[in-house]
């Protein structure tokens, strides 16, 4: 046993859940069978898959916190009728909510539709009062999927109104939202129902989970098959997939063939393994959440706790377990612009467990009334990098991100792409350590601003690594440091360099595959 602690400022990070008055009371979820978050959250709102008669539909509520109490005049125990988005005609099974506009929600229906929402904040005005009339909400668009369920919603994250969706019939469907009379890119070659979907942070690569228990990776500007196809976990049960921030690694959560629920961890340069962790041998669908604190968030269906761990060198480092008694049938994070900062907050969870939602702060224990930098890196802002026009004319560009300190907006990085290499050979499967115990109409939305703490910081020095000095001996002492300097920059000039070129091969193999993806396509339709 080591005599040694992994030095980590995560390491004491712990859950704090809201007092019960905070949290909102008598929700009637869904009782459908269906496998997703059930609960989607913005900035200001917060959706919730609805047990409706008559039809589907999805509740829209104001957004809990962990700290405060619910808008003045808002009940803590909502009345039995409510508000709802009514107009699917089938149980509603996914919602997601635009990460350019707070107020914009997209839900997926087992009707084959998907349904554009705007939700204004007067909705929320007289809930509860004597002689209130319940106002249901009304779609701003609604589009015609597929013939079968649309099973999942998801916005890109950095280009306007564009949407992806998955059907019935085992595709994956890419809508322009201003334009949505017909999808503009289609992705195909899944051979059974599309569990789950994840765009990375520049959204020019797409990941999909399938019961056929494969892994794919599209070009979603292009269309046709996959990339690259990995054989994934291998029971059929509710693989998940979430992209880990702006590495070129993905983690899943799925069941080996003896139904143990495990983690992998995958680059995708070569769509290979890296590492896979049995869990444990619950039953529940294991839910994973990325924060870039560089954090991965586990919470399974049906379970009370919330295990996460901290993501470096390959291997993944259990933190903590935040602990309940009541199981959870669904969860989202809460999009980190939106966080606490006068609080420490890095994330910030919605539970559903039984008939409420329970708002949990993740919290790092620290005293100090100055802004944190070293925990709260730049976070991606509510401002596109792109239109929806020129994503699909081929173009890519890197989210833009706010300061959570000054609310100032910048543009990201230059968008990286997998260093070719040989694939690493895969690792065994090993136990994971236990956590500590602690016809439609023409659509625009404009983009709200990114909320920022109201409360503001004076900004402390940043720190930086200071050099050991030693005294100036001679001049030919300081022509070394000169030297030593030019070397410095050259080396960073280099490797700036160096990463530019690796993602430009990176997207030339991704067109090449796909050109050669599609070709294979055309030749089987002639031959047939």
């Amino acid at each position: 046993m080591s005599r040694f602690v992994r030095a980590s400022k995560y390491r004491h990070v712990f859950g704090q859940q809201g007092k019960k008055e905070y949290g909102i009371d008598n929700i009637k979820v869904t009782n459908s069978a269906w496998d997703t978050n059930v609960v989607a959250a913005s900035p200001r709102y917060i959706s919730v898959n609805w047990n409706a008669s008559g039809g589907g539909a999805f509740g829209i509520l104001p957004l809990p916190s962990p700290f405060d109490a619910l808008p003045t005049g808002f009940p803590s125990k909502i009345p039995d009728l409510i508000p709802l988005a009514r107009s699917h005609t089938a149980p509603v099974l996914d919602t997601d909510w635009s990460p350019f506009n707070d107020s914009v929600v997209a839900s997926a229906g087992e009707d084959g539709k998907t349904m554009i929402w705007k939700v204004e904040a007067s909705a929320f005005e007289g809930w509860g009062h004597e002689h209130w009339e319940p106002q249901d909400f009304d779609p701003v668009a609604r589009i015609d999927v597929s013939p079968r369920r649309v099973g999942h919603v998801l916005f890109h994250p950095t280009a306007n109104n564009v949407l992806a969706t998955t059907t019935g019939d085992h595709v994956v469907k890419l809508w322009d939202l201003a334009n949505p009379e017909a999808a503009r890119v289609t992705l195909g070659g899944h051979g059974d129902a599309i569990q789950s979907l994840a765009f990375n942070p520049v959204g020019n690569l797409l990941v999909t989970t399938c019961r056929d228990r494969k892994l794919r990776l599209f070009d979603p500007r292009t269309g046709g098959d996959a990339v690259r196809v990995a054989e994934g976990h291998g029971g059929i049960k509710g693989a998940r997939v979430v992209w880990m921030g702006e590495r070129d690694s993905i983690a899943t959560t799925g069941f080996s063939k003896m139904s143990d629920r495990q983690v992998g961890l995958w680059e995708t340069g070569g769509l290979s393994n890296i590492k896979t962790i049995t869990i444990d041998q619950t039953s529940g669908v294991l839910m994973p959440f990325w924060s870039d604190n560089n954090i991965l968030f586990l919470a399974g269906k049906g379970d009370g706790n919330i295990r996460y761990y901290e993501y470096e060198t390959d291997t993944l480092f259990p933190l903590a377990e935040y602990k309940s008694s009541d199981p959870q049938r669904g969860m989202c994070f809460l999009p980190r612009r939106a966080l606490n900062i006068s609080e420490c907050e890095i994330a910030r969870a919605y539970k559903v467990a039984g008939s409420s939602i329970e708002a949990i702060a993740f919290r790092v224990p620290r005293k100090s009334d100055s802004f944190q930098s070293d925990i709260y890196p730049p976070a991606p802002s509510s401002e596109p990098a792109l239109t929806a026009s020129e994503f699909f004319s081929g173009k890519a560009a890197p989210a833009n991100l706010v300061s959570l300190d000054t609310g100032a907006i910048s543009a990201g990085a230059a968008p990286s792409a997998v260093p070719v290499h040989a694939a690493p050979t895969p690792t065994p499967t090993t136990s994971a350590p236990a956590p500590i115990a602690s016809a439609v109409p023409s659509i625009q939305f404009e983009s709200t601003p990114s909320p920022v703490s109201a409360r503001k910081f004076e900004t402390s020095p940043a720190a930086s690594p200071i050099e050991p000095r030693t005294p100036a001996r001679s001049a030919t002492g300081s022509g070394d440091d000169s030297a030593m300097s030019a070397l410095r920059d050259e080396n960073s000039q280099l490797n700036n360099e160096l990463r530019e070129a690796r993602a430009q091969i990176r997207n030339l193999e991704l067109q090449v595959e796909s050109i050669k993806a599609n070709a294979r396509k055309a030749a089987a339709l002639l031959d047939g």
